[in-house]
């Protein structure tokens, strides 16, 4: 017998990269090993050097197809067998073995929005729906869509074997966000990588569209982001870590926003629970603020911050990557 294996991998469109996948049939008792695509057709080859190689990083259960089917998250190299330039996840292993002894670790909170039709689920075809404030972590058919797609996500993270610990809806109808964490740098890309390829095919299955946009509706709407939560052994251990580790980020503020996801600007305005692209700011329980850090962190003088800064559209490796690299290369001098 023979299984099915899905070769997943992000590709090189800019400013934000899509998620690619092709099936491989592969004999029972062999792991998915190297693989290739043409990479003229995905932003990452011209044409008459198109080959780039699929080494394989994350494998899990496959919770689509289920029996003994596998999801295979891979890494693009060049036919050297070196990092294709559109490879973030190397930099990012590479800064996590750095500072390895710092034990940095991450969380992050994934907010979406389901489109159909070309305007999120649920909406009027004409106008808007009711203004904010029933929607987030709410119940009820007028005001909660996509429900159904979300539990099976859910579901699907589960028997994947992902580190998911939670959902919510979120404050515009039709946003809804999971979390995932608590993981290392390179894991945490990885999970929620593949996180973010099942909740976009469990959506196909339904007829709907999953946007990462960090603003996908102008106006009086919430934007989405991806909060992401960080700690070293030190901050698990001392209050004072935390803060250094703050002003750190705020040291390094402007390598941070200008990596943190495409239409950074139009999401951090001051408004809808964000401090704006131009300023640093930190404080306990303030989620206007560009990092928080948790009223119970602040109680018990230590554990962890919130970077609200990341959008959505974010990706994980750089952002994973550049936090380390900030508040541990600091940590180390």
């Amino acid at each position: 017998m023979s299984y099915q294996a899905e070769y997943i991998w992000i590709d090189g469109t800019k400013p934000t990269p899509l998620m690619r996948n092709k099936t491989r049939i592969i004999k029972d008792g062999v792991e998915p090993g190297i693989w290739g695509f043409d990479g003229s057709s995905t932003n990452q080859a011209p044409g008459n050097a198109s080959d780039c190689v699929l080494r394989p990083v994350f494998i899990c259960p496959d919770p689509i197809r289920g029996g003994d089917n596998k999801l295979v998250l891979c890494e693009v190299l060049d036919i050297d067998f070196q990092p294709h330039e559109s490879n973030t996840r190397a930099a990012c292993a590479a800064v996590e073995a750095k500072y390895a002894d710092q034990e940095p670790m991450f969380g992050i909170e994934q907010e979406y929005t389901f489109f159909q039709y070309g305007r999120p689920l649920g909406w009027p075809e004409q106008g808007f729906p009711a203004p904010q404030g029933p929607y987030y972590c709410g119940t009820g058919g007028e005001k909660i869509v996509g429900r159904d797609i979300v539990e099976e996500h859910t579901a699907a993270c589960l028997d994947a074997g992902l580190a998911i610990e939670g959902t919510n809806a979120e404050v515009m109808m039709a946003q809804w966000e999971f979390q995932i964490g608590v993981l290392p740098p390179t894991a945490i890309g990885d999970q929620i990588w593949m996180a973010r390829w099942l909740l976009n095919r469990v959506a196909e299955d339904h007829d709907v569209v999953v946007s990462y946009d960090a603003k996908p509706m102008a106006g009086d709407w919430n934007g989405a982001g991806a909060h992401t939560n960080f700690s070293t052994k030190a901050m698990r251990e001392d209050y004072d870590a935390i803060i250094a580790a703050a002003e750190a980020l705020g040291k390094n503020a402007d390598e941070h926003v200008a990596n943190y996801g495409e239409g950074i600007e139009r999401r951090l305005t001051g408004a809808h629970e964000t401090a704006p692209y131009t300023q640093f700011s930190y404080g306990v329980s303030n989620r206007g603020a560009s990092v928080r850090i948790p009223w119970h962190v602040a109680q018990a003088k230590k554990g962890y911050l919130e970077d609200r800064r990341p959008n959505a559209n974010c990706d994980p490796y750089v952002v994973a990557r550049l936090i380390t690299e900030t508040v541990c290369g600091a940590a180390a001098k």
